[in-house]
């Protein structure tokens, strides 16, 4: 089977939306054991355990897994040193998942 690899283009990390779904998944994985941070993930999103399951495979779900981790560095840097990811690859990740691409106005 062939390694899939990230392509770089002007110095960014492309992921492909497949790469991009397989590591969110992976990060809901590590938000559901995070106990105190899955609470705080359901009570954001509004979201019930049976949501998650249900839509653990949706790129638009997953997507919000994303933003959510995405909101604190902490919590970035305890995934990413969970996974052997570097700091900036998460928001590479949210950039190939649904709505990504939009313009942050912040």
């Amino acid at each position: 089977m062939a390694q899939k690899t990230l392509s770089k283009v002007q110095g960014l990390m492309r992921y492909t939306n497949e790469q991009a779904e397989l590591i969110a998944i992976q990060a809901l994985g590590w938000l559901s054991g995070q106990d105190d941070l899955m609470m705080t993930f359901l009570g954001t999103t509004g979201s019930g355990l049976d949501d998650v399951r249900e839509r653990a495979g949706d790129a638009e779900f997953l997507a919000s897994v994303m933003d959510f981790i995405l909101m604190d560095d902490d919590w970035i840097k305890m995934f990413c040193d969970d996974h052997s990811l570097p700091y900036d690859a998460l928001q590479h990740i949210r950039m190939a998942l649904p709505g990504g691409s939009l313009p942050n106005w912040c």
